[in-house]
């Protein structure tokens, strides 16, 4: 079984920073992509940023520049730092993993239960 678990959110105020961390847990044969999406009150999920496990990124325009997603491997855990927040990063963010789990599988994704982030203006 495949876990994701986020930390790292809060309240901060507007120009503040945050770093969200995901760890993983579980047997997994291979983590192709793992990512950072956010969901607001009454809005759809979206993506926030995603790293390759070659290393590639890929941000939303509103975050480049502001955010910066990484990953170690060693210890099975993705961050994103977030810096210069805004009221409108205001969010519940989410982990998620694109992999596969056993050879021959097919990919699926994985989600973790979320971390609130709230930046007050």
């Amino acid at each position: 079984q495949v876990q994701l678990v986020e930390s790292g959110g809060g309240l901060v105020q507007a120009g503040g920073s945050l770093r969200l961390s995901c760890k993983i847990s579980g047997n997994i044969f291979s983590r192709n992509v793992m990512g950072w999406y956010r969901q607001a009150p009454g809005k759809q999920r979206e993506l926030v940023a995603e790293i390759t496990s070659g290393g590639s990124t890929n941000y939303r325009d509103s975050a480049k520049g502001r955010f910066t997603i990484s990953r170690d491997n060693a210890k099975d855990t993705v961050y994103l730092q977030m810096n210069s927040l805004k009221p409108e990063d205001t969010a519940v963010y989410f982990c998620a993993l694109r992999g596969v789990l056993t050879p021959g599988e097919y990919e699926d994704d994985y989600w973790g239960q979320g971390t609130q982030v709230i930046v007050s203006s």
